[in-house]
């Protein structure tokens, strides 16, 4: 009789359910990560959503929504006033009608871009989705104001479905502007199911598979909504990492790296001759504005001397603030997708003590930066920058070129076990091996990632080509973390990596 109940139960559940609109290409069968994208617009998400679509492989797109933030808010139309929440932005700007609102209709010639691009791209890797597979996807969410989530709203309505579909994997909510649509979205699921008797199976359905990664706070509703009333839903939140890709990327990366983010890479190797996609991507002085965004002047090339981030040349790198959202979901071999706290390229975050589902930085995860000869809060994500810009050149000449013509990323793999067990004084030997499948000669390289783990001592590394021996120090315990990375030798190097967890005790 119980089970007849709980049968009834779960079919007034689902029956009950938004149902999730369809779309004109079915999502493949794949690992990949779900993920859906919320953003404001702004100049450097725009900078973030190409580079997106060069790895829209990499991860299922399920949603891309229109939403606000703190920095751009669309007005309701009616000359009302609004102040932000926001103490930054309220001393800025004080009372508003809107705010450098750069519409919604922005994705398009990107999308249409991209749909030009396509042949190509797809010719060097499997899963890239179609043009209109993607405009299926596009929705509007809040918008109004920064903050606004009094009403449903298509993209609101669009993610609500998402949470509440029979996918049980984890999808991952990117905020590049505010929570606020994501906020209406939980809010109309509580609205719909809290007095009910299905509210503590819906609670639990969200939680168990919503992820929310964030740049920043950029309005008020993570704070005020989400976390009292979600407080089991898991958030990713970067507040320090992602400045090595922001506006003051000068200060944080260092000089003798500044070159990958400088006009002759950037406009050589990524932005010039490499396709209608990558020419929209916005870098100083390039003659490009921004309708609706006053504040952009970047393009001007009369004004490359910024007061609060510096000096900057024609086609120098502005800003991709949110673009460790996405790097983070991308599967090079380093195992952060499910262990943040492990590092990858999207930074590395840790668990929180006081609340442990959420996970951050800041100065409770700090690597050694060699540049500087001190720990450093940015380093985390530092460490993979030259990795990731080589290969997003690499992935600028998919665009344009055929499969023959252009780089690929080698393929590594571990030989036996990645997360062998060792005794203290041991010598424990690892193994990968490697191809790549353009040929060219790769470099294999074995280190020890210190900052992750609880490995109590040191360890000496003995390596030889495809193979290393790790000295154990004969007191030590814990875990350690040795990554294997492999460079191929094409024009932009493509780097990958196997990651070795060895249990000491």
């Amino acid at each position: 009789m119980k089970s007849f109940y709980s049968l009834i139960f779960l079919l007034l559940l689902f029956s009950c359910q938004p149902k999730t609109e369809t779309v004109t290409e079915p999502a493949p069968e794949s690992k990949n990560p779900r993920t859906i994208v919320t953003t404001d617009g702004e100049i450097d998400d725009v900078d973030s959503f190409i580079r997106m679509l060069l790895y829209a492989n990499e991860f299922r797109i399920e949603g891309l929504i229109y939403s606000s933030s703190m920095w751009h808010y669309k007005g309701d139309g009616k000359g009302t006033q609004f102040t932000s929440e926001m103490e930054m932005t309220k001393t800025i700007y004080g009372a508003k009608t809107d705010l450098r609102w750069p519409g919604v209709e922005w994705m398009n010639p990107l999308l249409d871009a991209y749909e030009e691009v396509y042949p190509k791209l797809s010719q060097h890797a499997e899963g890239f989705p179609t043009a209109d597979y993607l405009r299926s996807v596009v929705r509007v969410g809040n918008i109004d104001f920064e903050g606004d989530m009094e009403v449903d709203t298509e993209g609101s309505d669009y993610i609500k479905a998402k949470l509440l579909d029979d996918n049980m994997e984890p999808i991952y909510l990117q905020v590049w502007g505010g929570t606020n649509t994501i906020a209406r979205a939980l809010k109309s699921i509580e609205d719909q199911y809290k007095d009910s008797p299905e509210w503590k199976a819906v609670y639990q359905k969200v939680v168990d598979k919503a992820i929310i990664y964030a740049i920043l706070d950029q309005d008020a509703t993570y704070r005020t909504y989400i976390a009292p009333n979600w407080p089991d839903l898991k958030i990713f939140y970067n507040a320090s990492q992602f400045w090595c890709f922001a506006y003051a990327w000068q200060r944080a990366v260092p000089e003798s790296q500044h070159y990958l983010f400088e006009g002759k890479f950037m406009g050589d190797e990524i932005i010039n001759n490499h396709g209608p996609l990558l020419k929209q991507y916005y870098s100083y002085g390039d003659g490009q504005f921004q309708v609706g965004d006053d504040e952009h002047i970047h393009g001007d090339s009369t004004k490359l001397v910024n007061a609060q981030w510096g000096t900057f040349g024609v086609y120098d790198f502005i800003s991709e603030g949110d673009s460790p959202a996405n790097l983070h979901l991308i599967d090079v071999g380093l195992d952060n997708l499910d262990h943040p706290e492990w590092g990858g390229w999207g930074g590395r975050l840790a668990q929180s003590a006081e609340q442990p589902n959420r996970w951050e930085d800041g100065k409770s995860v700090l690597d050694f930066n060699p540049f500087r000869d001190t720990l450093d809060a940015t380093y985390p994500q530092i460490r993979w920058v030259e990795a990731i810009q080589e290969d997003f050149a690499a992935r600028a000449d998919w665009c344009v070129m055929d499969f023959a013509e252009a780089n690929h990323p080698p393929v590594i793999k571990a030989v036996g076990s990645p997360q062998p067990s060792a005794k203290p004084g041991e010598t424990v030997t690892l193994q990968v091996e490697t191809s790549d499948p353009d040929g060219n000669e790769l470099e294999t390289k074995f280190w020890i990632y210190k900052e992750v783990g609880t490995y109590t001592g040191e360890a000496a590394l003995a390596a030889d080509g495809n193979q290393v021996g790790v000295k154990l120090d004969s007191n030590a315990t814990g875990t350690l973390h040795v990554i294997a990375e492999v460079k191929d030798s094409g024009k932009h190097p493509m780097t990958r990596y196997q990651r070795f967890v060895v249990e000491v005790k």
